[in-house]
């Protein structure tokens, strides 16, 4: 079965046998040449060979062809997709193949004689004429351009034009001329045209996005400035008015009076308190990062140091892998760090054999960090609310706490384009996960 030529061989193809047919001719001509009988000359004269014109519309090459080889040459050069030309020391041209015509509607009978200018764009005419004139000038080999032809039905076309200047070894300006292609690259054009509209559109919704991101900033902290000002004020009024009365009317309150009003300092004490992590997690989300290669196990043992001074009479064992390293923000790891081991601390507290461990390992080319405690756990069943402001799992008269710190440890993660889950079953302790990558 014969093979199928692919596509992408045929101008090789086309190439060799044009290069063969050259060859074919010029050796038949040097062979007639030697063959034929020295035409009759005057004696003291020397015989010669009268030059034939080469016809306006010859190709390159196809001066020494005659017969079926220049048929052959010809039919070559119009099966050619892209529009080969020739011009005269004016640019002017001299020779269009059959692609001229099926491309821009021009027949080339009519076209011979005009310069390629004169069917660009009005727009494009001065930059081409000028190239195409310091090409014959002979001020560069080649020239590559990109311009609108208009067509002869109206319609614009994107054409790639590739000349190179002919001399035939003759150095005077009458007997340069210009040989070449032109490709019609309407739909290249238009793809890349199509692509810089798609980017320019990206572009604007790029900075909509940025103004929109950058007015809901200004409003956080605009709100965090009222929450630190405008809401403590109330709230220091309470405490303060609660101990007034507490103090002055001391002889005469009975147990459950000082109750009430120890309630109401105790609660205007735990609002101040909220709002203070409130505007901690406002300040995570807009703090800028600044990443470089951070050693998380040492935060990791500064913080373990700083929690057995706290609580010195508690026996944890702690395993930290050493060299965890990380590209991250410092100061925003050490907060993530921070709320993560002090809550395995906080729920192992009722273990009597508590362990804590920081390990790192590689899943699908991602680095996973784990820490992991043999604390109280929780129900996976509430998964869902661990990362949320203000949710607890666990009553505040077991654990006390926020209920802000695993939020600001999903925000910080996200923010390094990483994510964090955990993993847990009720008595027998936690384990969360993060990656700081995406």
């Amino acid at each position: 079965m014969a093979e199928v030529l692919p596509l992408d061989a045929l101008p090789a193809l086309l190439l060799g046998i044009l290069l063969g047919v050259l060859v074919a001719a010029w050796v038949g001509a040097w062979r007639a040449r030697r063959q034929a009988p020295a035409p009759h000359s005057a004696p003291g004269t020397t015989a010669t060979t009268p030059r034939p014109i080469q016809p306006a519309t010859s190709p390159v090459g196809s001066d020494s062809l005659s017969g079926a080889s220049r048929t052959i040459y010809e039919e070559v050069i119009d099966a050619v997709r892209e529009i080969v030309f020739r011009t005269d020391s004016e640019g002017r041209f001299i020779f269009l193949n059959r692609a001229w015509e099926t491309t821009t509607a021009y027949p080339v009978a009519a076209s011979l004689g005009k310069r390629l200018v004169e069917f660009l764009h009005p727009d494009d005419r001065a930059a081409a004429r000028e190239s195409l004139q310091q090409l014959l000038g002979g001020d560069a080999p080649e020239y590559h351009g990109q311009y609108r032809l208009l067509m002869r039905k109206g319609e614009i076309c994107w054409i790639e034009v590739t000349a190179r200047l002919v001399s035939r070894g003759d150095t005077a300006p009458n007997a340069r001329s210009l040989v070449g292609t032109i490709d019609d690259i309407s739909i290249r054009k238009v793809a890349e045209m199509s692509l810089r509209n798609i980017n320019q559109e990206l572009e604007a919704r790029v900075r909509v996005r940025t103004a929109e991101l950058e007015a809901s900033n200004r409003e956080l902290e605009a709100f965090s400035y009222s929450v630190s000002h405008d809401l403590r004020a109330p709230l220091r009024s309470i405490n303060g008015f609660a101990r007034i009365l507490e103090d002055e009317l001391a002889p005469h309150l009975d147990a459950s009076t000082r109750s009430h009003l120890e309630r109401i300092r105790r609660a205007a004490r735990q609002m101040g308190y909220l709002i203070d992590k409130l505007i901690e997690l406002a300040r995570f989300t807009r703090h800028n990062l600044r990443k470089e290669n951070v050693n998380l196990s040492e935060i990791a043992i500064q913080i373990i140091d700083d929690l057995r001074a706290e609580d010195p009479d508690r026996m944890v064992d702690v395993e930290i892998t050493s060299d965890l390293m990380a590209t991250a923000d410092r100061t925003l790891m050490r907060v993530v760090l921070q709320n993560l081991l002090r809550n395995a601390w906080k729920f192992t507290a009722r273990r009597e054999q508590a362990r804590i461990t920081f390990h790192g390992s590689i899943e699908e080319s991602r680095r996973v960090f784990c820490i992991s405690d043999n604390g109280v756990g929780f129900d996976m069943a509430f998964v869902g609310n661990l990362f949320r402001p203000f949710n607890r799992l666990h009553d505040e008269s077991e654990f006390a706490g926020s209920g802000i710190g695993l939020a600001n440890v999903q925000r910080i993660i996200e923010r390094h384009g990483g994510r964090i889950w955990a993993q847990s079953t009720p008595g027998k302790g936690a384990s969360f996960f993060f990656t700081l990558d995406r």
